[in-house]
């Protein structure tokens, strides 16, 4: 739910649940309530009593952003309207108070229930992460040897070296994405699992506001095979793709998370290596039937700063045709996280032929990267964002600004802009 309407609709039940305090008070005789004209007796009060509470408490819940608040809104709700029923000619219209907290539980139920396209992202997650490779063995020196000198010093720098081989990762993401540049920016918030081994997995959920309403996505990519669905209001599906474009397109983003958010799992990842030159290395990762190649670009100091990539294909706006499109995702700051040094700033752009142009469609900014582990799914991640930030300033509102004092901002490439903007890999 949209933070304002959210906050809307909290302000509302509350009010709405004091309200029923008048029943009580005349119910138990605690003072004169001159709008209620019906009597009100003790058992009357006590029903308005525990309605009043249901009601505050449902608001306390939304508030507090609990998974099940869509529960206690609908109970409270019921509640609420069969007492008002007791008393309809002095409480009708609270029943348009109750009729919204519905459509709120309603929405709700749609967004975070059983058979929402959340709760499919966790239960897939919990299931790749139990059937993902425990990994105990570190990262050495010999593992580091099979890969060229320019990802060995990436991995290498990042961390990877005596630490556990990646077997999996969970990432919490945020920034904003757009489908054009005729197309308004969408900010999003991210949460991604990404399994390695045989077959790969990558399930990313994003939670989207589009002209003011919730829009839900989820990729899935399994077995060789992707998805994509979304959702407007997490109800009406506007986007349901899957095919072998679909599965292309994932196969080059999976390389894309490999390089970017796991380097020390490049070290087992079935990717054939041609180095270009000591900055530059060419890279073809296969995935059963599907190969991607890109070429991936580091600086001095051994840091990633572009994956691009002539195999990805972009998608039309309601997902339906694809068209093969150089694509690329520079990286413009680093911080630590857990003892790792990770990209925490990018963008994702497509270098699309004129009028269009090349251009930014995606902003990253990493608000917490966990490795082998499973993590907790309703974690709040403010702490950890709040910290990344001060090593790498979020740029949603300043997008040229460069990195602060603290960050590790990758050297700019050229023809690239220099600043923090984020992107999706």
């Amino acid at each position: 739910m949209a933070s304002l309407v959210r906050w809307v609709v909290v302000a509302l039940v509350l009010v709405h649940g004091l309200i029923h305090l008048l029943g009580a008070a005349k119910g138990f005789g605690w003072a004169e309530v001159a709008v209620l004209e019906q009597p009100v007796g003790p058992v009357g009060g006590v029903a308005w009593l525990v309605a009043a509470v249901l009601v505050a408490a449902a608001a306390a819940v939304m508030a507090a952003g609990l998974r099940w608040w869509w529960v206690a809104a609908a109970t409270a709700a019921v509640v609420s309207q069969a007492v008002i029923l007791t008393s309809w000619s002095d409480a009708r219209w609270g029943t348009i108070a109750n009729i919204v907290v519905l459509l709120a539980a309603g929405y709700g139920f749609a967004s975070v229930g059983p058979a929402s396209l959340e709760v499919e992202w966790q239960q897939r997650a919990d299931s790749a992460f139990d059937e993902s490779t425990g990994a105990a063995a570190p990262v050495t020196e010999a593992d580091l040897a099979r890969l060229p000198e320019p990802v060995a010093a990436y991995a290498r720098s990042s961390g990877a070296l005596g630490k556990p081989h990646v077997s999996s990762f969970y990432a919490a993401i945020h920034g904003r994405i757009r489908g054009g540049t005729d197309q308004p920016w969408m900010p999003f918030t991210g949460k991604q699992f990404n399994s390695y081994g045989a077959s790969p997995q990558r399930l990313f959920f994003i939670d989207a506001s589009m002209r003011g309403l919730p829009v839900d996505v989820l990729h899935v990519f399994g077995d060789g095979a992707a998805t994509m669905r979304a959702r407007v209001a997490s109800v009406v599906t506007i986007v349901d793709s899957a095919g072998a474009e679909v599965d292309r397109a994932e196969t080059v983003t999976i390389f894309n998370d490999l390089v970017v958010l796991a380097p020390a799992a490049l070290v087992d990842a079935p990717i054939r290596w041609s180095p270009i030159d000591g900055r530059r290395v060419r890279g073809t990762f296969t995935n059963g039937s599907q190969s991607a190649s890109a070429e991936l670009v580091f600086d001095a100091d051994h840091k990633l700063l572009d994956f691009i990539s002539d195999d990805r294909l972009r998608a039309s706006a309601d997902g339906t045709s694809f068209t093969v499109q150089r694509w690329s995702t520079p990286i413009y700051a680093y911080a630590q996280l857990h003892g790792r040094r990770v990209a925490v700033t990018g963008e994702g752009r497509w270098h699309a032929p004129a009028p269009e142009g090349e251009f930014a469609y995606l902003e990253f900014n990493v608000d917490d990267l966990v490795y082998n582990a499973r993590p907790d799914w309703g974690q709040d991640h403010e702490k950890t964002r709040h910290r990344v930030r001060r090593a790498a300033m979020s740029t949603q509102t300043q997008p040229q600004q460069a990195p602060a004092a603290d960050a590790e901002p990758a050297t700019a490439l050229p023809g690239n802009p220099g600043g923090p903007i984020g992107g999706s890999p």
